[in-house]
């Protein structure tokens, strides 16, 4: 298996020695080296023909130094042996300047699990094997809702060969898979036009399409669209709001778990940065990022640091407890990395990143949560959300919820705005239930370069956020 990789880009253990070598050659606490062989591939059908469609090729190699504070980055796009010397030579001389050194990187145990094993290949399938799936699949929307004046499927697929070594000696390498379908329906009631997405992402292989995912997306494009065209946009201001199981994950993602990782921490940018050690949240709650879903869209044998993946407990009985390590601000906080190091691609150097990020089921009832509202909001499905991360501050675009009065989810709403403080959101967290939902869409997250991630959450009952409403 490990020669399998070594061939892949063309290198020897000795020129990986040799690499580090050089590249700390003026000194330095720690080397990594990170080798990337990646295909992608995607088609995009419109009105049932083929619109566009592309696949390219990504290889090469970063190599990363680090002295005290500084860090020195350079990568090549061949495995050339000259042009990786002239890389790490790049990289050291970056990293060397005036900074003092004598940090301490520990080695991490390696792992024997493979969290996506691809069945079938997606390097294996010719574009027009997956024409038939695209074309089925907008038959079964298309007939589901006379409405529909258009659909559009996205398709998309990716695998990455990757290996890593580092100045502790580690050598890992793994192969990771991706595909990803995205159906939009285009509705059209009189004057009035809506429109719907459902999407799927797993890391696993071609074996993912097939009519379990084609009734799964075409079922839940067409799911509520009545009351997208009957909602209306609420009265706001401050009110109960009860988070729906699965997309409402988000609000995990935006206004806690950026401001759990550990990078803004160290640098005392984030409004959690004092709070290591103390209670968060009520009891009862538990947050995780958890790198060790199988088949999951953010799940990962190694990070991109080569650290094995873990089911990381950033919240425990309401007490932080952990913060999101890469091997940096693991050394500098005296702790073990959690897995979080990840980064676009090899020309970028990691960072702390979330994984599948998502609440543990509580005891409470969903239909008991809602309830027990006299007055507030139901929110399930979510757009684009900000958080500030020193201040706490966020807010989230809802595309669809319901009014909940007396206990009951009455009238439909839309195009509002969920608006509040990440930790007086946490303390302001009333009930739990125990229907926990990971949310398997496309997820893809943005910190100066994008990784895929997912969430999830219960139903959650917050007692005081803002809506922004009329």
């Amino acid at each position: 298996m490990k020669n399998n990789y070594l061939n892949i880009f063309k290198v020897t253990e000795t020129q990986l020695q040799t690499l580090v070598g050089t590249a700390l050659a003026h000194g330095g606490d720690y080397c990594d080296l990170y080798f990337e062989h990646t295909t992608f591939f995607n088609l995009l059908l419109k009105d049932g023909v083929v619109s566009s469609g592309g696949f390219h090729t990504d290889f090469g190699v970063g190599i990363r130094v680090l002295k005290g504070e500084k860090t020195g980055y350079a990568y090549s796009e061949n495995t050339e042996m000259a042009d990786m010397l002239a890389a790490a030579k790049a990289a050291s001389a970056i990293a060397s300047g005036t900074a003092a050194g004598g940090r301490t990187y520990m080695k991490v145990g390696d792992t024997m699990s493979d969290l996506y094993p691809m069945k079938e290949n997606w390097r294996d399938r010719s574009a027009d094997t997956f024409l038939p799936f695209m074309q089925e699949l907008e038959t079964a929307v298309s007939s589901r809702d006379r409405r529909i004046v258009k659909v559009i499927i996205r398709l998309s697929d990716s695998v990455s060969d990757v290996m890593m070594y580092n100045s502790l000696g580690e050598l890992t390498y793994e192969t990771r898979p991706m595909g990803s379908v995205t159906v939009t329906a285009v509705f059209q009631q009189g004057n009035k036009t809506e429109n719907k997405s459902a999407s799927r992402s797993f890391r696993m292989g071609a074996e993912l399409i097939g009519p379990e995912l084609m009734k799964e997306l075409a079922d839940e494009v067409v799911s509520g669209i009545d009351e997208r065209f009957d909602a209306i946009r609420p009265k706001g201001g401050q009110m109960s709001v009860v988070m729906g199981a699965g997309a409402s994950g988000i609000l995990l993602h935006e206004a806690m778990g950026h401001a759990f990782e550990a990078d803004f921490n160290r640098k005392g940018q984030s409004i959690f940065s004092d709070k290591m050690g103390k209670r968060v949240c009520p009891e009862g709650v538990d947050i995780i990022d958890d790198g060790t879903i199988a088949f999951n869209r953010g799940s990962g044998n190694y990070d991109d640091e080569g650290v094995p993946g873990e089911k990381t407990y950033m919240v425990k009985d309401g007490i932080l407890c952990s913060y999101l390590h890469d091997r940096i601000s693991a050394s500098w906080y005296g702790v073990a990395p959690t897995g979080n190091g990840r980064r676009e691609n090899f020309r970028y150097n990691p960072i702390p990143r979330m994984r599948a990020t998502y609440m543990e089921s509580g005891d409470a009832d969903p239909e008991g949560i809602i309830a027990s509202v006299r007055n507030g909001i139901y929110v399930n499905e979510f757009s684009n959300g900000q958080v500030k991360i020193g201040e706490g501050d966020f807010t989230f675009f809802v595309k669809s919820g319901h009014l909940i009065e007396n206990g009951r989810l009455t009238a439909p709403v839309k195009d509002i705005n969920i608006i509040g403080n990440g930790p007086h959101a946490l303390t302001d967290i009333v009930a739990v239930g125990n229907d926990l939902k990971i949310d398997n869409g496309t997820w893809t997250c943005g910190k100066d370069q994008s990784v895929p991630v997912s969430c999830g959450m219960p139903t959650v009952l917050i007692s005081s956020l803002t809506v922004g409403g009329e």
